[in-house]
Formats: structure tokens, C-alpha cells, sequence
């Protein structure tokens, strides 16, 4: 049957144009016929038989004009299961004029590209409702108080259940245990205690089960049963099985007129467990987008004629002159007319040291403006910005599936479908060729197959090993954000790490003070006391190296900068000269050998300075941002472990080559923007490399969400915290080894719980099905079923409660308090 699809075109100019995008779309494969609209900027494109919009965007393009495509994404209350999100992905694409969907289970939201003229978003959305979930509207305050609500819910749903459940389980062990049996029958007989079971497992059937019917039903209405109907099926047969059995329980052969209300309970209350450990394990997916939002100025004081206007930053237009004053954050990005200053930009570049701002310099939206006033023209405002980019990454990367979800959503859409044809073939079977009475021996084995299959073990192979993993991983003081970060940390093959406050501290610190005349404290009393009076991160860090010493600051009679040189001034009398070598050039002081020394500092990645008293060479300052305590350690137990190892940073090539030498990493790449770590990241999975990215600022947010696996350093800020889907809580990078051997040990528990939870139920089908029947006369009875499904459950649960007992072969770290600064060498030559 033909479909049409409409497809709007930006870039149409003349009928040349239009003949061009008709032979384009012609060209492609199915297409009968396609007809184009300059004066609506529309294209009607007629398939044979199934369109593909993405065909057709795609041959758009390459004729050079812009399909107008856009992106939604849609909160969606309800899946709880692979099955859940391959049926809302299926649903979704059916939709003619749907390029791209993807469903994430954990973020619980769709992502859709879409050709608007061909379906809306409320189309969308009733699709989604169609088919049997919730669409949400996407507000930030909606969103939080649905999760808030559906986690409260969940609870006492369980809670509810448990309370019940827990006496129903009393009563049915009662009757199985000798000893407690004749107890049990003293006080009421037999079928007294199953009525009671009946009245305690009602309300936990269908109350605090009530999601798994309206879940399971949908299922099935729409021909795609999942993990829903299983659990509604299974529980509801030992349900209405228990029910027959106590009303009429001369219909069932001898011996199993029984009861099963323990089993419908526990099922119910198990999986909404399960459930409820999910939900807690999702976390708060969208706070990073939310912070990063927050870094946005609600204002922009503007210059309007003679006028300084205060609008609202949506106000704000290109070719606005913008004042920010010392302490704002500036609103967009632009250009500086007027005014110098110095800029904290780490957000954007990573890096410490703010950037000297003046006439015709660029700043950024988002930045901090330090200590002087600027006024500058706006070049890009709203969606243009650099930190709306940057959201926009990491919303990107976020809605990606991760390929061991995919894996796991075809498994389950597969087993479910499988487990139910089983059980009709086995009613049928029975039904058909079964002793007298047929109807019962059906009933029986159809209720074992359920039973035998019930999804329980297989809902809690991963949120318990999950849950089990972040503990311990929070033990060893790594935060294990997302739990899927657990799975695929394990197949990671390549670490790319940021270099500022990651493998370094990310402050400037005085790593040394080498004293070529006079009295070590002296000198650098007199130097910190020039210094003192400059606002340049590196002068601060020298004043820092001082009183970390607990030198008193004498005070200057004179001081003179020297603008692009350094500082002259007098302090007890002496005359004191501070600054680089080319102002040691312009005073006539020879540098002589210190020269050398100097030159071996800059080649440690370290800013060397020279200090004179009274026109003679006095010391050579060295001012750093230094490695961190363990960083080289770290790498080298990562490059035991077969890991690839690079360095990933927005500094300067020089400094990023010396650094790395120190920590011995051979791939360097440098001078690297924002965009760019993300786009690095992103060649390295096309060349087929699972990759962990390790940074702490802003700047690494779009990399770390990008990365296979995003690890943040707990020092960092908090924005790389929330990307990341691993935090480094005591910001050493020994943590990431620590980290990566406990996610091979979860990976390796969560398969053993899968192989455990499938290959156990599959194996017990038949015998459930009564495939030994002919040949012992056996049967599995459904108490052994259910008890058999409870043992798997088990034994799902004790195997991952034994990652309690990992114990990391890493190097120990600190257990106390996140390390301090390094110590400073000052050293006397």
C-alpha cells in the first residue's frame, strides 16, 4: 500500500531548484513519485509500499537544500522493562515521518526526530498514549514532582504488599512443616487457613498490583505481551487456581487441590520490589542540564541611546552594547569594546588562570567577570550561545542508548512472547491427550509453566547486583552515578583524561623558589609583599606560597607596574624588580646561568619569574599548576590493565607535552574547545573503541556525557558531577582503577544472575510442561514450581549480595578526608 510523506525545504529559490530536489527524490529507492512546491517550500513524496523519512531528508540534503527537521523529547510514565521501550520505539516509528526514535528506560523519556509536516508531536504523544503509556508534558517542576510521586507510590505500594505477603508466607510454611502443621490444623482446619490466605493475598493481587493488569492488559491488546503480562499471568493463574482449589475442590485430581496464594503474593510484591529498585537507582538524570542552565544570567544591564536599561537576557538581541560590571556574570557572548579585565572562563576552557579581557577580545555568556568593568557588543544570544551548545551536547548524549540496553530489550522482547506460547502449547497438549481428567492436568501444568517463568529473578538480576556494586563503590569512595556505568565500565578499552584539576590540581600553586642572593624567607617576603598588590593569579600564588609559610608581609613604599613586564617597588628600603625575562632584558640584569634553570622549569610546565634587589639577580620564581598526589601511580596501574591511556585538554601544547611526560602518557591532544573533547571522544567510539572520559569542569560536561562512560572528579564542579556517570568522591585518580575492576566484577555477576535467572527457568519449562510425565509418571507439582521460581530469586539475590566481599587490588587509597594541597618545594639554591 502507497504512503505519502511531507517534507518542508529551506533553500528553494528558483524552478531550477525545485526540477533538482524532484530528480533527487525520484532517485531513491521506492519513491513512484515525488512533487515539489516553491511557493509552499513542501515536497510530496509517494512511496510504493513503506516510507523511510529519513531516505528522503538524507537526499535532500544531498542536493544541497535543508530539510526541515525537528526534535522532541517526551517524558513517558509506565515502562518499566525492555519490552516496554521496544514496544513505545516500534510504536513510535510506525508513525509516518519519524527519522530517528529512541526510548531510554532509565531517563524514562523518548527522544524523536521528525519531519513536522508529515506528523505533529500530539500525534506523537497519542500514539504513545495508544499504546497503553503515559506522555508527559516536559516542565522542569512537573517532571521532578511525577518522579517524586510515582517513587512515594511505589513504596507504599510495596510496603503494602510486603505486610501482607509476609503472613501469607507464615501460614503456607506452616502447613509444609510437620511440626507446625498439627499447631496450624489445632486451631482452625486446613481450609480455614486457605480462606485466610485468600482474604490477605486479594488486596496484594489487586490493589498493590493493580499496575501489572493495566500494564499487562495493554500488552496484550496490542499483540506485544512483555514482562507485564508475564507477571499478570503467572500470578493471577495461582491466583484463580488457589481460588478454585478452595471453592471447588473436587475437580482437581487427588492431591493437588492446593493452594498457591503465597506464590501469587510473593511474585506481586518481589517484582514491585525489583521495581522500586529501579526507580531509586535512576537518580536525577536531568540536574546536570538544569545547572548548566542555571550558569545563564536572568539579566543584561544594556545601552539603549544615553540610557542604561536592565532587560530581561530573553530581551537581548545581536548588536546590543552590554555593560557587566566586576563580580557579574557576563549575559551572552560578544565582543569587548571598552574596558579591561580579567575573566574566569574555566567553565568554558577548564583552565585556572582567568583571561586578560580588553578592546576587541571575545567573551563568553556564562563567564565571570573578575575586577574590572567591560562593555561589549552581543554577537550571539539564546540558542546561539556557547553554553546553550553546550546543553544541547549533553541532552544529546544523555538520550543515547547505550548498547547493552538494546541487547538486554531484544532478550526480554523475545522471552516473554516464547514463555506464553509454551504455556498455551502445554494446555493444549494436556488438554488434548492428557489422562482423566484432561482439564485439570492442563490447568495444572499451564499453571507450573507460568510459575516456573515468572520474571522475578530476571526483574532483579541487575538492580540488585547494581545496588550492591554503588555500595561498595561508595565504600572505596566512587560514586557510581548510573548504574548501567557498572556494565559498561567493564568493556571500556580506552581512558581519555582532561588535564587541569583532573591529573592536576587546578590551582596555581609556587612550586619553587630558588634564592640566588640573600636570606630565603627574606626574599620571598619581599617578593610576596610586590606581589600582594597585583590581582594576577600567578601574584596570588606566590602571596599563597608565603603565608603557607607564615611570613608576615612588610608593606611598600612605592610600587610601579610595568604593564606586559612586571612590577617594580620599594619595600625595607630596597628596591625590588618582579617579572618575566624580557623585563630582566630591559633593566640590563643578566640572567646568566639561571637562564638555564629557568628553561628547564617552563620545560616541567612550569611559568618561571625572576626577582631583583637593588639591579642584582636575586631568585628565580616558579609558578605551577601541579600533578596531583597518586596521578602517576594511577596511570600506570591503568596501562597494567591493558588500558590505552590519553590526555585530553584545552591548554597549550607545550605545557599539555610536559605534563604528560610527568605522568608518562604518550597521546596528547591539545588546545582542544569544548565542541571539540566531544567530538575526539566521539572519533575514537567510530573507531570502534569503547571510551571512559575523567574530567572535572564544565568545559567537560558535553565529553563526559558523550564518553561510554563519564567519570567526574568529586573536586570538581558541580555540573561535571552530574554528566558524569562516575564521581571520583576524593578526587584521586587511583579511584578510577578501584572503579574499573569493581564494574568487571558487577559485569560479571549481573551475566551469571541472567544466565542463572534465564537458563534456570528454561531449563525447569519442560519439566514444569510435564515432559517427564511419560516416562516416570512425574509431575511437577506447583508448589514445587513456585518454590522453584522463589529459588532463583534467591540465588539471584545471594550472588549479588557477594560483591560485598570485593576487595580492590588497586593501591590503597585515603580513607579520611579528600586530600589537601600538595606540598610546596621552595627550595634555596
Amino acid at each position: 500500500m502507497a504512503e505519502r510523506v511531507d517534507i518542508i525545504i529551506r533553500g528553494m529559490s528558483c524552478a531550477s531548484c525545485v526540477g533538482r530536489v524532484e530528480r533527487a527524490l525520484m532517485k531513491q529507492p521506492g519513491v513512484s513519485d515525488a512533487q515539489v512546491n516553491l511557493a509552499t517550500e513542501k515536497a510530496t513524496v509517494v512511496f510504493e509500499e513503506r516510507a523511510n523519512p529519513s531516505q528522503i531528508a538524507h537526499a535532500v540534503e544531498e542536493a544541497g537544500y535543508q530539510p526541515v527537521i525537528e526534535t522532541a523529547e517526551i517524558p513517558i510514565i509506565g515502562m518499566t522493562c525492555g519490552s516496554c521501550v521496544s514496544r513505545v520505539e516500534r510504536t513510535i516509528e510506525k508513525l509516518p515521518g519519524i527519522i530517528q526514535s529512541s526510548v531510554n528506560l532509565t531517563t524514562q523519556k523518548a527522544f524523536v526526530r521528525f519531519l513536522p509536516d508529515a506528523v505533529t508531536l500530539p500525534r506523537i504523544q497519542h500514539a504513545i498514549r495508544d499504546a497503553g503509556y503515559e506522555p508527559q508534558d516536559q516542565t522542569e517542576n512537573a517532571q521532578t514532582e511525577r518522579e517524586d510521586r510515582e517513587g512515594i507510590q511505589l513504596r507504599n505500594k510495596v510496603l503494602i504488599a510486603a505486610a501482607f505477603t509476609i503472613p501469607v508466607v507464615i501460614i503456607a510454611m506452616g502447613k509444609m512443616i510437620p511440626a507446625l502443621e498439627a499447631i496450624f490444623t489445632s486451631i482452625m482446619p486446613h481450609r480455614g487457613w486457605m480462606g485466610i490466605e485468600w482474604l490477605l493475598t486479594t488486596p496484594v493481587q489487586f490493589y498493590a498490583g493493580a499496575r501489572f493488569y493495566r500494564a499487562g492488559f495493554a500488552e496484550l491488546r496490542h499483540a506485544n505481551p512483555g514482562m507485564n503480562s508475564l507477571v499478570m499471568i503467572g500470578s493471577s493463574a495461582a491466583y484463580f487456581y488457589s481460588v478454585a482449589a478452595l471453592l471447588i475442590p473436587g475437580f482437581f485430581p487427588a492431591g493437588t487441590a492446593e493452594s498457591y496464594f503465597e506464590a501469587a503474593a510473593v511474585i506481586v510484591t518481589l517484582i514491585l520490589l525489583g521495581r522500586y529498585f529501579e526507580h531509586v537507582a535512576k537518580g536525577r538524570t536531568s540536574e546536570a542540564i538544569k545547572k548548566l542552565l542555571q550558569l545563564q544570567a536572568k539579566t543584561a544591564r544594556v545601552i539603549r541611546g544615553n540610557d542604561m536599561v536592565e532587560v530581561l537576557i530573553e530581551a537581548v538581541v545581536p548588536g546590543d552594547r552590554i555593560q557587566t560590571r566586576p563580580g557579574e556574570r557576563i549575559p551572552v557572548d560578544g565582543i569587548v569594546e571598552e574596558g579591561h579585565s580579567y575573566v574566569d572562563e574555566s567553565m568554558i576552557s577548564g583552565e585556572p588562570v582567568p583571561v586578560a579581557k580588553q578592546k576587541d577580545s571575545e567573551v563568553v555568556g556564562g563567564t565571570i567577570n573578575k575586577n574590572g568593568a567591560l562593555t561589549f557588543r552581543a554577537v550571539r544570544v539564546g540558542t546561539d550561545t556557547v553554553l546553550s551548545q553546550i546543553v544541547k551536547m549533553v541532552e544529546s548524549a544523555q538520550a543515547e542508548k547505550p548498547p547493552i540496553q538494546k541487547l538486554a530489550d531484544k532478550i526480554a522482547g523475545i522471552f516473554v512472547p516464547v514463555v506464553l506460547v509454551i504455556a498455551m502449547i502445554t494446555f493444549a497438549v494436556w488438554l488434548g491427550f492428557g489422562p482423566t481428567p484432561a482439564l485439570a492436568f492442563a490447568f495444572v501444568t499451564t499453571v507450573s509453566v507460568l510459575l516456573i517463568a515468572c520474571p522475578c529473578a530476571m526483574g532483579l538480576a541487575t538492580p540488585t547486583a547494581i545496588m550492591v556494586g554503588t555500595g561498595k563503590g561508595a565504600e572505596m569512595g566512587v560514586l557510581f552515578r548510573k548504574g548501567a556505568a557498572l556494565e559498561t565500565l567493564a568493556k571500556v578499552d580506552t581512558i581519555v583524561l582532561d588535564k587541569t584539576g583532573t591529573l592536576t590540581r587546578g590551582r596555581p600553586e609556587l612550586t619553587d623558589f630558588v634564592v640566588l642572593e640573600g636570606q630565603e624567607n627574606e626574599v620571598l617576603r619581599w617578593v610576596a609583599a610586590v606581589e600582594a598588590q597585583s590581582e594576577h593569579p600567578i601574584a596570588e600564588a606566590i602571596v599563597r606560597g608565603a603565608q603557607g609559610r607564615g611570613l608576615d608581609l612588610p608593606s611598600i613604599s612605592r610600587f610601579q607596574a610595568e604593564p606586559g613586564f612586571g612590577i617594580e617597588a620599594e619595600v625595607d628600603g630596597h628596591k625590588l624588580n618582579v617579572g618575566a625575562d624580557r623585563y630582566m632584558s630591559l633593566l640590563g640584569i643578566e640572567l646568566g646561568k639561571a637562564e638555564g634553570r629557568a628553561v628547564a622549569l617552563a620545560r616541567e610546565a612550569k611559568s618561571p619569574l625572576y626577582a631583583a634587589i637593588d639591579g642584582k639577580l636575586a631568585a628565580i620564581i616558579a609558578v605551577a599548576d601541579p600533578l596531583k598526589e597518586g596521578s602517576v601511580e594511577a596511570i600506570e596501574s591503568l596501562k597494567a590493565q591493558g588500558l590505552n591511556v590519553a590526555m585530553l585538554t584545552g591548554d597549550n601544547r607545550a605545557t599539555a607535552k610536559a605534563i604528560a611526560r610527568q605522568v608518562g602518557i604518550q597521546q596528547v591532544l591539545a588546545e582542544v574547545l569544548p565542541d571539540q573533547k566531544a567530538n575526539e571522544i566521539k572519533r575514537l567510539q567510530a573507531e570502534g573503541h569503547n571510551t571512559a572520559f575523567v574530567g572535572d569542569g564544565i568545559n567537560d560536561a558535553p565529553a563526559l556525557a558523550q564518553a561510554n562512560v563519564g567519570i567526574a572528579i568529586g573536586t570538581g564542579t558541580d555540573i561535571a558531577i552530574e554528566a558524569g556517570d562516575v564521581v571520583l568522591m576524593r578526587g584521586d585518580l587511583r579511584g578510577i582503577v578501584n572503579a574499573t575492576a569493581l564494574s568487571k566484577r558487577t559485569r560479571r555477576t549481573i551475566l551469571s544472575n541472567f544466565a542463572w535467572a534465564y537458563g534456570y527457568n528454561v531449563a525447569l519449562i519442560p519439566v514444569a510442561a510435564g515432559a517427564l510425565y511419560p516416562f516416570t509418571g512425574f509431575l511437577l507439582n506447583p508448589i514445587l514450581a513456585a518454590a522453584a521460581m522463589s529459588l532463583s530469586s534467591i540465588f539471584v539475590l545471594a550472588n549479588s549480595l557477594r560483591l560485598r566481599r570485593f576487595q580492590p587490588n588497586s593501591p590503597r587509597l585515603p580513607t579520611g578526608p579528600r586530600p589537601g594541597s600538595q606540598a610546596r618545594q621552595v627550595r634555596h639554591a
